[in-house]
């Protein structure tokens, strides 16, 4: 019998002797009264135990439920195993590009434009008429020019016949010796007149041969600033549009002093080696992630840091045939990558496996013994999903890279044949590193 059963007999066992004894008294008024305060009494003390009774029996259930639960398991993890090697680091930077060669194309002289010959945005050869200036009065300019210059070479041709006769006439003392200075002089200046007669008549046909502009450059057009039929003035009004050579095109991107100290600093302590010759590849990727199916190579360093940025200017040269599929053009912006350097015997885990508390970053190994231990690391450069260690990890060490909340120093864990299987963390791409890249 349990305690709560007997209990409730004890109870309803008193009542009926108490109500037994109550009846012998004199009195049925008396006995009817005791009777219910009696009943209510043990009604309510029944009520009460039977509550506590139910109590102490769930409180009974859930120590037994507890002590009943089976000891806990090994945890599965997946791990991957450390293994030092050379990484190819991945520097990245954020660029515009711009043409290697722009140039403005502007009147040389004052006109009406007559015509434009060029397609505006469009691809543009060296020496390709753009622009036709009304040719008339230029072309009139030079007839009068060559009127000129034929009146001066009719004098000369005098003046060299005069000083021809005047010339044997003073050897024989025929004329005076200022007859033989006249005429030498006047055959000296009519020649002077030739000259400056010629000078005009090439000025008339180079004003004419401007009236006819030309592109120096291979590249694309940009609009027109000028409609045909408009007057054209030389100076600041003279500007009729623009050719940009975009093949090759450039990228410009800056590199500021902290990221150039620390460089030197990893050099120095053999956490980075550049390329050989400093010969950077670039790799340049597109805003919407896409790669730039050609490389280029870097082609100019800022020799000085500029003091209002702090930064220096750096300038990489990508082929870029106009005619392929993607093309960059000037003003956009890209990713600049500088491939060819190494962190030699890098370490490189998934940053996922790294975790930060009050004293700095840590992981959790799988030991030897199957048991998890605790393990405080140096965190260095991010690359892609993964971090390099600079300390505190060694070859064949195995990090643990999931179920992290569950670690405990000491904690069992299960590794699967497929997790053990796991030789690394393959490097991914896209680091942003301080660097360098240029010679200084």
């Amino acid at each position: 019998m349990h305690k709560r059963d007997a209990s409730l007999a004890i109870v309803f066992d008193n009542a009926y002797d108490v109500s037994r004894n109550i009846h012998n008294i004199d009195g049925g008024a008396v006995f009817m009264s005791c009777t219910r305060r009696l009943c209510r009494t043990s009604f309510r003390i029944a009520v009460a135990l039977c509550v506590i009774s139910l109590i102490s029996t769930a409180l009974a259930a859930c120590g037994d439920s507890k002590k009943a639960a089976p000891p806990r398991g090994p945890i599965p993890v997946a791990v991957v195993t450390v293994t030092p090697r050379d990484v190819p680091i991945d520097i990245e930077f954020v660029g515009t590009t711009e043409s290697s060669h722009q140039v403005e194309i502007r009147s040389r002289v004052e006109g009406f434009l007559e015509k434009i010959t060029y397609e505006e945005g469009g691809r543009v050869r060296a020496g390709q008429t753009m622009f036709q200036i009304d040719r008339r009065p230029f072309e009139a300019s030079l007839q009068q020019a060559r009127g000129a210059l034929a009146q001066q070479e009719a004098k000369l041709i005098n003046a060299e016949a005069t000083l021809k006769r005047v010339r044997p006439l003073a050897a024989k003392n025929a004329v005076s010796q200022k007859d033989l200075d006249d005429a030498i002089s006047a055959e000296k200046t009519a020649r002077a007149a030739v000259f400056s007669a010629q000078g005009s008549v090439q000025d008339a046909e180079l004003k004419l041969s401007y009236t006819r502009i030309t592109s120096p450059v291979d590249g694309l057009a940009g609009r027109a600033k000028k409609q045909e039929g408009s007057y054209i003035s030389a100076g600041q009004d003279s500007l009729l549009t623009y050719v940009a050579r975009i093949d090759p095109i450039w990228v410009d991107f800056s590199i500021s002093e902290n990221e150039n100290l620390t460089l030197n600093d990893r050099l120095a302590k053999g956490l980075f080696i550049m390329p050989k010759g400093q010969s950077f590849e670039v790799e340049v990727r597109m805003a919407d992630g896409s790669v730039f199916p050609r490389k280029g190579r870097l082609n100019f360093a800022d020799p000085s840091f500029s003091s209002e940025t702090g930064t220096y200017q750096v300038r990489a040269e990508i082929p870029n045939p106009v005619r392929s599929s993607k093309v960059l053009r000037p003003g956009q912006f890209v990713r600049v990558h500088l491939k060819g350097g190494i962190r030699p015997n890098g370490i490189l885990i998934p940053r996922t496996a790294v975790s930060q508390g009050a004293q700095g970053f840590f992981v959790w190994i799988a030991g030897p013994d199957g048991k998890a231990q605790f393990r405080a690391v140096g965190v260095g450069d991010w690359q892609g999903n993964n971090v390099f260690i600079d300390s505190g990890l060694a070859a064949g060490d195995r990090v643990i890279l999931d179920n992290l909340l569950k670690m405990s120093p000491g904690a069992p864990v299960k590794i699967p044949e497929a997790a053990a299987a796991a030789k690394g963390a393959l490097p991914a791409q896209n680091q942003r590193s301080p660097a360098s890249p240029a010679k200084k």
